[in-house]
């Protein structure tokens, strides 16, 4: 059974075909960023302000390092704002500020969690328990039901990497017998096998639109409403419009995979191995029970600010964050790690900072730089210029295009680049759009956030992705055609939710 280590590294698991064309585009990338920076730097402008005339080669070349990942994505989220100050786009201060935005510390606080979640196995005796039920017993479908609603739960409150990452080697340990056991010919262990591994990474995808912490791209537009307008949305709030759309794709993406297992029983050899795992788990650890203590707190403390407003005034989505940052309850949550002890005595607590350090810090730099990036092209002007030719053309339609555009946009952008490089990417163009159009951004900012986070036909769109197919039992293109059903059944589910209830919610 794979690590949680070695799970992450099967990120880089290419055939030599893919990384030929992953070296070309690199290659491309390297090559093409400059010259488009150079060109646009000197190509006149005189409809943008000085500023945004800077900014644009900033911008473009960015995205086509995000894109082509001639650089890891990280590198290229610090470059950016280095290149905007030294342009003299804005003053180092203003630009590096969102680096030490509150939402990066409940990404840091939420990514420990996760790791404490880890450590101690806690994920895989929630998967273990569910799966080791009698509703389960010897039905592949309820089994692949069950497993991959636990996947969905757990991506809530732990990003769509690390949540593949945990159930990757959980989903193996179930797949292999089931592959081995099959006569030449038989079909079902092979379908099997294919909705195992896609419901992993596709629940961990609609678990993650649940909460703002559920994936990178929710905490982007979560900021940068913050930021970017007078919207206050309360974490709360969020679950309250996100969590019956995520009910709603899962049970849509469930029927899918497990139609064609109505009639498959698993083999013995995978029963025995489902119930070896389960009681080899053991009675709860202490170290499991601090880490469910800790999660505890920390979710209570982030619905403080909307429960406030739910016993008092005011609308339902909304919250005053000063009641409690979700960043500080998030540290709060985190903290309670390192004071839970496992052995009093040894002085052994719930977590090292050693084990703590190991969170992916790529992905603070990727929000900072991408919150950085969005906030310039909103302060310059230059996000409202590049949503301009929208606004023309939407007219009395504005409100409902706008989310269509926007989410679809962010679909399709998923695919071929980083989930978050995508939102910061589009979110600040869609608050600016909806701006200068007289529109309320909210319902357009989400729905571009939605969509940013559903990068998932190919193995390059996603760390998820690629953690999957690196199973050998996902072929390309049974994950291209179940990736575009799925994006186009989350486009009708985003825009009915989002359009439907957000005004009524916020």
């Amino acid at each position: 059974m794979q690590s949680f280590q070695q799970a992450i590294e099967a990120v880089d698991f290419y055939s030599p075909a893919e990384e030929r064309f992953n070296r070309r585009r690199r290659t491309v990338g390297l090559w093409l960023a400059p010259a488009l920076f150079v060109i646009l730097l000197a190509w006149p402008t005189p409809h943008l302000t000085w500023q945004a005339h800077r900014l644009l080669p900033v911008l473009v070349a960015v995205a086509v390092l995000w894109i082509t990942e001639a650089f890891p994505v990280a590198i290229t989220a610090i470059l950016g704002p280095a290149l905007a100050v030294i342009l003299g786009v804005a003053s180092a201060q203003q630009t590096l500020s969102p680096f030490g935005d509150p939402i990066i510390f409940l990404f840091i606080g939420s990514c420990i969690l996760a790791e404490a979640m880890f450590v101690h196995g806690l994920d895989r005796r929630l998967a273990f328990s569910a799966l080791a039920s009698p509703f389960v017993g010897t039905s592949a479908r309820r089994l692949l039901i069950v497993y991959g609603a636990m996947t969905t739960l757990v991506s809530m409150w732990v990003s769509n990497t690390a949540t593949t990452a945990m159930m990757f080697p959980i989903g193996m340990a179930i797949v292999t017998p089931v592959v081995q056991a099959a006569r030449p010919g038989d079909d079902g262990a092979r379908r099997f096998a294919l909705a195992m591994m896609l419901i992993t990474s596709i629940g961990a995808t609609v678990g993650g639109l649940a909460t703002p912490v559920g994936a990178p791209p929710n905490l982007v537009g979560f900021g940068m409403l913050r930021r970017l307008t007078t919207v206050q949305v309360s974490f709360l709030g969020w679950m309250l419009l996100a969590v019956p759309m995520a009910v709603v794709l899962f049970a849509l993406v469930a029927a899918v995979a497990s139609f064609g297992l109505r009639h498959f029983t698993l083999p013995a050899a995978a029963v025995e191995q489902i119930r070896a795992e389960y009681e080899r788990l053991g009675p709860v650890s202490p170290g499991q029970r601090n880490v469910a203590i800790a999660f505890a707190v920390t979710v209570g403390l982030w619905m403080v600010p909307g429960l406030c407003y739910l016993l008092g005034a005011g609308r339902l989505g909304q919250g005053d964050a000063a009641l409690m940052p979700e960043g500080v309850a998030a540290i709060i949550g985190a903290s309670l790690l390192f004071v839970l002890p496992v052995d009093w005595r040894p002085r052994r607590f719930t977590l090292t900072w050693e084990e703590a350090v190991r969170i992916d810090w790529g992905i603070v730099l990727l929000y900072g730089g991408g919150m950085a990036l969005g906030e310039l092209a909103f302060s310059t002007g230059l996000a409202t210029a590049i949503g301009q030719p929208l606004v023309h053309g939407a007219g009395e339609r504005a409100p409902v295009l706008f989310v269509a555009i926007f989410a679809a946009a962010g679909i399709l952008l998923s695919q071929v680049t980083s989930n978050t490089a995508a939102a910061a990417i589009l979110v600040p163009v869609a608050i600016a759009a909806c701006k200068t159009a007289g529109v309320p951004p909210l319902a357009t900012a989400l729905a571009a956030t939605f969509g940013s986070s559903l990068g998932v036909a190919l193995p390059t769109s996603s760390a998820s992705n690629a953690i999957v197919y690196s199973s050998g039992h996902v072929p390309i293109r049974a994950m291209t055609r179940s990736g575009v059903l799925f994006g186009l059944t989350a486009f009708v589910v985003i825009l009915g939710f989002v359009i439907a209830f957000s005004p009524w919610l916020f």
